[in-house]
């Protein structure tokens, strides 16, 4: 359904985004945000799942800026170039890939002539919170199991926009004290918390929890439908 495109972002810097367009108008649009394995097949997947519900949707390779091309599937020496990948990316001087992100909203903003959604899932969950904080032109935010984003310090941003949380009861990166201080320190966010591990959303690898996904996506649709009409 998709084709990969070139987006600039203000500093002139140029990369690559996977867009899915609707069959007809886009009723809005969503940005994907990758896993640390870039836009693999399962990022594209998602990403024509959100086209088929009729909203344009952009995945940006977010890892560009450090590596070229990244696109992996999942296992232990993949993870490890991941977490690497990650690091590099946050390194990063100035805006970093945040204006990768926003060249990413503003193209589809523009394209869709609708409002504008963010979901991100692991590194890009991290990257959807921040998001909804510092970046412009969007509506709604949701982060799937965001890596590091019940730190206090990331519990300290102030979310713009709604956010809607995806969250898991047994995930090492974002522990259970870290949720439940989110919980407390922002009553308007939704938080959802799940019986599953993180990455229960990718049914690519071996922490896919349907019911969890399921219900997850079916959150999702509802919270972008109200905040993307």
């Amino acid at each position: 359904m998709g084709k990969f495109i070139d987006l600039k972002a203000a500093d002139g810097f140029t990369f690559p985004a996977y867009v899915a367009e609707p069959a007809g108008k886009p009723k809005a649009a969503v940005v994907v945000l990758q896993e640390i394995f870039g836009v693999n097949s399962h990022i594209q997947q998602v990403t024509d799942r959100f086209a088929a519900q009729g909203y344009l949707a952009i995945a940006p390779a977010i890892f560009e800026r450090v590596e070229k091309g990244v696109d992996t599937g999942y296992n232990e020496a993949t993870m490890k170039a991941g977490i690497a990948l990650k690091a590099a990316v946050l390194a990063l001087p100035g805006a970093g890939i945040m204006q990768d992100i926003q060249a990413s909203i503003d193209h589809v903003a523009k394209a869709s002539g609708g409002k504008v959604g963010i979901i991100g899932f692991c590194f890009g969950g991290l990257l959807a919170w921040r998001a909804a904080e510092q970046l412009s032109g969007l509506s709604a935010s949701v982060p799937y199991y965001g890596g590091g984003m019940v730190a206090p310090e990331e519990i300290a941003r102030q979310p713009k926009v709604p956010v809607m949380a995806h969250l898991s009861d047994h995930d090492h990166s974002a522990p259970m004290e870290g949720v439940n201080a989110l919980i407390k320190a922002h009553p308007e966010v939704e938080v959802h918390v799940y019986n599953a591990d993180h990455g229960f959303n990718c049914d690519h690898r071996g922490a896919y929890n349907e019911e969890a996904a399921t219900k997850a996506r079916e959150r999702t649709l509802t919270f972008f439908a109200k905040h993307l009409a």
